[in-house]
């Protein structure tokens, strides 16, 4: 055996170990979800055939000759009894693209389909795609709507790094065929736009996030909501924003709609992302809100502060410090998969239950928008407590 067999062998069987590995709830939850030892997916699980030329005259050295940076920001959807994640996968080339990979139990053994998803360009291509929110709408079509960034043509000259956002559509109806449609249309860019999966008075209805910039929302208020007549020719005409953003907190400086939002008996329960500025840069963290069943603009309960944040080693990557989630599954038995990126580098999942997630928004105390306000809020728990503890002494002797 040549000693290219050899090392290729040897590559094969490391990435099979990889993707075969078991992954582990993490012991000492918080009673919300119950986070996993090891990531989902990393760079490493992009299959070698991407990656490697396997050709001995080609690649007599068997370099890795198409590198993977990062697999992030996953839409998610069950398919076919399997769980399936719509990867932003990022090259070494700063490039991204969109890949599938699936699961059976959604929490470990993700492999990457055999080719990444072929996403046919508009009149005007895109530099880059990403962040794609996944939707199985009432019309019977899966929708795809991701970022679609080019260079900004106003740019001055020698301005690389100007760009303009917008959100594209894509539809399918087996995750193998995609139809491109045009942009969305709206009166500013637009990032993290998704799509409600019923129709609101016979309109398709979409969370957006305006802003007036590529990265700064300006005037941007938070996460808005516009109705669309047709999603060939989508236009959001009129916008209204339906979850603010608030001096110091953790969505002070922008926030943006998740994936779309899962039906509950108690209404529409939201996952979204906030993101404040600090010494370290921009912060993003995960937070839960629920808004009414018969109209989804309604805001019903909103928890103070953070619902996931980084920790440990999900602080550290290409942009450290950040939590960003496009992608959740819920079960018919209510058990519900919450896939996040940390730090703009690898993906992770968390589980919970609709009702614990429920009880959590519903019963945890909102922001008070000021110091004394946190101080009043504990107090009164612990008060609670005493009384409980007080009770619970009573009994005792009696």
């Amino acid at each position: 055996m040549t000693e290219f067999i050899k090392a290729l062998n040897h590559l094969r069987a490391n990435h099979e170990e990889l993707l075969s590995k078991k992954n582990e709830k993490l012991p000492f939850g918080n009673g919300i979800y119950d986070r996993y030892t090891n990531p989902v997916l990393t760079n490493e699980h992009a299959p070698i055939e991407w990656r490697y030329d396997f050709n001995p005259e080609t690649n007599p050295y068997l370099m890795e000759r198409i590198g993977v940076n990062a697999t992030l920001n996953a839409g998610a959807m069950k398919w076919n009894g399997k769980y399936i994640l719509v990867v932003r996968v990022e090259g070494n080339d700063r490039k991204s693209f969109f890949a599938i990979a699936e699961s059976e139990n959604g929490v470990d053994n993700f492999r990457f389909w055999d080719e990444p998803v072929t996403l046919p360009e508009t009149d005007e291509p895109d530099t880059n795609v990403y962040d794609m929110r996944l939707t199985a709408h009432e019309d019977g079509w899966i929708y795809g709507v991701f970022c679609s960034e080019r260079k900004d043509p106003n740019a001055p000259v020698g301005d690389l790094s100007s760009a303009v956002a917008a959100a594209g559509i894509v539809r399918t109806k087996d995750l193998l065929t995609w139809e491109r449609l045009p942009d969305l249309k709206t009166k500013s860019q637009q990032r993290n736009v998704v799509l409600h999966p019923e129709f609101v008075d016979g309109k398709y209805a979409l969370y957006t996030r305006p802003q007036d910039g590529f990265i700064d929302t300006g005037s941007g208020g938070g996460i808005g909501w516009g109705l669309v007549d047709d999603m060939t020719n989508a236009e959001v005409k009129d916008e209204k924003i339906i979850n603010h953003r608030y001096y110091h907190t953790i969505k002070e400086l922008k926030n943006g709609e998740g994936p779309h939002p899962i039906k509950t008996k108690e209404g529409w329960l939201h996952l979204a992302h906030g993101v404040r500025n600090c010494a370290a840069g921009l912060r993003y963290v995960l937070y839960l809100y629920l808004t009414d069943l018969q109209d989804p603009t309604k805001l019903i309960a909103e928890p103070a502060g953070f619902f996931m944040a980084p920790q440990g080693e999900e602080r550290i990557g290409d942009v450290s410090n950040v939590l960003f989630s496009n992608g959740w599954i819920a079960d018919e038995d209510g058990k519900v998969f919450i896939y996040y990126a940390s730090s703009d580098t690898r993906m992770h999942v968390a589980t919970s239950t609709i009702d614990r997630l429920l009880d959590y928004c519903i019963n945890t105390p909102a922001d008070g928008y000021r110091s004394f306000k946190s101080v009043e809020t504990i107090k009164k728990l612990i008060a609670k407590n005493k009384t409980l503890e007080n009770q619970k002494a009573v009994s005792a002797k009696n």
